[in-house]
């Protein structure tokens, strides 16, 4: 940016991997298209910390084009109790707190310091009500929760998650070829989460499934959509047994990471009986998941995509 002052900021708060993806992108991507000079609007980005985080938070918020700063989980709490961020950011007089993620106290205590308006988007329940200045809900059902009196506050905004448009026949076709999808088969999701807790178990369930249906269907393929925040030789240790004792426990199969040199071959995960998983890290990859016949899940934000 130039030294030129932004004329507003937008704060957004978030927390963990799952959040990033599927609250902080979508709205991200809304609100530059909505303001799109980034010298006027600034969008800032401060995370929380999360039980579920994996440590790259933070830099899959700064990979997102709309957002102009980002700070990390780990200097949060200075942030919140003083005001103090790492870098020192300055900010404009005129704003909004926006939360997408965390605990619904903290737009309450930043908007109050820094003078500005609190949005939170409340997937199932909106706390701080008198405090809060605006809320976007998920389902009219949280609003028939709400007293009377803060019901004027309240808009239903949709699932952020799932509310997503398909996509074009020819886009559709571009990324059978990139998967190298014949007319003949089938393709299949395997989508294990992003967190540690369920990527220990998903992995090695979904991959030792993956292996039985390719045993009964030769014509199957699979492809499992990488969450931004995990690298591919961190999803493939999941499927270690020595470092990981879940995969005795499912019987699930060993694996190798193959990484073609030629970088318009996706990579993948091949098991010891031969089955092959591409990885597929565009993101989001809801386009990708439209080819898909069926997709083998866990309960979250993977079950809405």
């Amino acid at each position: 940016m130039s030294g030129k002052m932004p004329q507003l900021d937008i704060l957004i708060l978030s927390n963990g991997p799952g959040e990033l993806a599927t609250w902080v992108k979508p709205v991200v991507s809304q609100l530059r298209q909505r303001y799109p000079d980034p010298e006027t609007v600034r969008i800032s980005v401060v995370l929380s910390p999360c039980p579920n985080a994996g440590g790259r938070e933070a830099a899959v918020a700064r990979s997102y084009p709309e957002v102009n700063r980002v700070q990390g989980a780990d200097r949060f709490f200075p942030f919140l109790l003083w005001g103090r961020t790492a870098d020192q950011w300055d900010w404009c007089d005129r704003g909004v707190v926006v939360f997408l993620g965390g605990d619904q106290i903290y737009p309450v205590i930043i908007a109050k310091r820094l003078g500005y308006a609190s949005v939170v988007y409340a997937e199932w329940e909106a706390r701080w009500q008198s405090l809060i200045d605006a809320f976007g809900v998920m389902q009219p059902q949280v609003i028939a929760q709400v007293k009377p009196a803060q019901r004027h506050k309240f808009t239903v905004v949709g699932d952020l998650m799932a509310d997503v448009q398909g996509g074009d026949p020819q886009g559709q076709a571009t990324l059978a070829a990139q998967l190298g999808l014949g007319p003949e088969e089938d393709l299949i999701g395997l989508l294990p989460g992003s967190k540690a807790g369920k990527l220990r178990a998903g992995v090695p369930f979904m991959t030792a499934i993956a292996d039985q249906i390719k045993a009964q269907r030769p014509q199957a393929k699979f492809v499992l959509p990488v969450a931004p925040a995990l690298s591919l030789q961190q999803l493939a240790a999941y499927g270690d047994r020595n470092t990981n004792p879940v995969v005795e426990i499912f019987d699930g199969p060993a694996l190798q990471l193959i990484e073609p040199a030629d970088p318009t071959q996706l990579p993948y995960l091949q098991t010891a009986q031969g089955s092959q998983i591409l990885l597929w890290q565009p993101f989001p990859a809801y386009e990708m998941l439209t080819l898909c016949r069926l997709c083998i899940t866990t309960v979250g934000a993977n079950t809405a995509e």
